[in-house]
């Protein structure tokens, strides 16, 4: 049997009975260490993966929102601009 047969089969406590039962006990912790090593290592790039996805997002959002600021701004200085020329009556720049 292959490591990757092992890992991925599902049915690793079939294969690891059978060297600690027949051949012996000192591949116990073999198997212990390997499961732990991979369990351990899928669930670091499950949750790298989660996280990669969530901050993509969050940037995303923060942009979003620098972006709906600064129209925000715009639209307040436009009507701004638009007040003072509306005041302005005499068009000579001053009110």
């Amino acid at each position: 049997y292959t490591v990757f047969e092992l890992t991925f089969s599902g049915g690793w406590p079939n294969y690891a009975r059978i060297l600690v039962e027949d051949v012996s006990a000192a591949y116990s912790v073999f198997f212990f260490i390997y499961i732990i090593a991979v369990v351990f290592a899928m669930f670091r790039i499950i949750t790298a993966l989660f996280l990669k996805d969530t901050l993509a997002l969050a940037a995303n959002d923060a942009e979003t929102a620098v972006q709906e600021k600064m129209k925000q701004k715009q639209g307040y200085a436009q009507k701004l601009i638009e007040f003072f020329h509306a005041a302005n009556t005499s068009h000579d720049g001053f009110l």
